[in-house]
Protein backbone atom coordinates (compact mmCIF):
# COMPACT_ATOMS: atom_id res chain seq x y z
CA UNK A 1 0.00 0.00 0.00
CA UNK A 2 1.18 3.59 -0.96
CA UNK A 3 0.58 5.95 1.52
CA UNK A 4 1.28 10.14 1.31
CA UNK A 5 2.04 12.20 4.40
CA UNK A 6 0.87 15.91 3.07
CA UNK A 7 4.52 17.82 2.92
CA UNK A 8 6.97 15.00 3.19
CA UNK A 9 5.97 12.78 0.35
CA UNK A 10 5.09 9.19 -0.05
CA UNK A 11 5.87 5.95 1.68
CA UNK A 12 5.39 1.75 0.92
CA UNK A 13 4.08 -0.26 3.59
CA UNK A 14 3.27 -3.92 4.02
CA UNK A 15 -0.54 -4.54 4.62
CA UNK A 16 0.66 -6.53 6.80
CA UNK A 17 1.29 -3.00 9.20
CA UNK A 18 -3.18 -1.88 8.51
CA UNK A 19 -4.33 -3.33 11.58
CA UNK A 20 -1.93 -1.42 13.55
CA UNK A 21 -2.17 2.07 11.39
CA UNK A 22 -6.40 1.39 11.81
CA UNK A 23 -5.93 0.89 15.54
CA UNK A 24 -4.32 4.80 15.95
CA UNK A 25 -6.61 5.88 13.64
CA UNK A 26 -9.50 4.96 15.66
CA UNK A 27 -8.48 6.85 18.41
CA UNK A 28 -7.60 9.62 16.20
CA UNK A 29 -10.95 9.35 15.54
CA UNK A 30 -12.49 9.13 18.42
CA UNK A 31 -10.35 12.30 20.04
CA UNK A 32 -11.16 14.40 17.23
CA UNK A 33 -15.15 13.49 17.65
CA UNK A 34 -14.45 14.77 21.64
CA UNK A 35 -12.51 17.56 20.74
CA UNK A 36 -9.34 16.51 22.49
CA UNK A 37 -6.40 18.55 21.27
CA UNK A 38 -3.84 17.20 22.77
CA UNK A 39 -4.92 13.54 22.74
CA UNK A 40 -5.17 14.51 18.57
CA UNK A 41 -1.73 15.99 18.51
CA UNK A 42 -0.24 12.47 20.38
CA UNK A 43 -2.05 10.32 17.88
CA UNK A 44 -1.07 11.95 15.03
CA UNK A 45 2.28 12.28 15.77
CA UNK A 46 2.10 8.29 16.97
CA UNK A 47 0.04 7.24 13.49
CA UNK A 48 2.69 9.39 11.16
CA UNK A 49 5.53 7.92 13.03
CA UNK A 50 4.40 4.61 12.68
CA UNK A 51 3.97 4.89 9.24
CA UNK A 52 7.30 6.53 8.55
CA UNK A 53 8.95 3.94 10.90
CA UNK A 54 7.37 0.39 9.00
CA UNK A 55 7.51 2.03 5.75
CA UNK A 56 10.27 2.34 2.96
CA UNK A 57 10.15 5.92 1.54
CA UNK A 58 10.00 5.92 -2.09
CA UNK A 59 12.34 8.31 -4.04
CA UNK A 60 11.17 11.93 -4.53
CA UNK A 61 10.68 11.78 -8.32
CA UNK A 62 8.19 8.69 -7.62
CA UNK A 63 4.57 9.50 -8.26
CA UNK A 64 2.37 5.99 -7.63
CA UNK A 65 -1.29 6.38 -6.69
CA UNK A 66 -1.31 6.98 -3.18
CA UNK A 67 -4.27 4.57 -1.61
CA UNK A 68 -4.09 6.90 1.72
CA UNK A 69 -3.34 10.22 2.38
CA UNK A 70 -2.82 11.72 5.76
CA UNK A 71 -1.91 15.20 7.14
CA UNK A 72 1.10 16.93 7.59
CA UNK A 73 2.13 16.65 11.18
CA UNK A 74 1.03 20.42 12.07
CA UNK A 75 -2.36 20.09 10.30
CA UNK A 76 -5.43 21.33 12.89
CA UNK A 77 -7.64 19.39 14.47
CA UNK A 78 -10.46 21.05 11.95
CA UNK A 79 -8.39 20.68 8.81
CA UNK A 80 -8.03 16.96 9.75
CA UNK A 81 -11.82 16.89 10.06
CA UNK A 82 -12.13 18.09 6.83
CA UNK A 83 -10.22 15.31 5.30
CA UNK A 84 -12.14 12.76 7.22
CA UNK A 85 -15.14 10.37 5.80
CA UNK A 86 -17.33 8.33 8.65
CA UNK A 87 -14.43 5.77 8.17
CA UNK A 88 -11.44 7.86 9.50
CA UNK A 89 -8.60 8.37 7.67
CA UNK A 90 -7.68 4.50 7.01
CA UNK A 91 -10.59 3.03 5.64
CA UNK A 92 -11.21 -0.15 7.18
Amino acid sequence: MIVRIMGEGQVKLADSHFAELNKLDDELLAEMESGDESGFRRTLSALLDAVRRLGEPLPDDALEPSELILPAPDASLDEVREMLSDDGLIPG
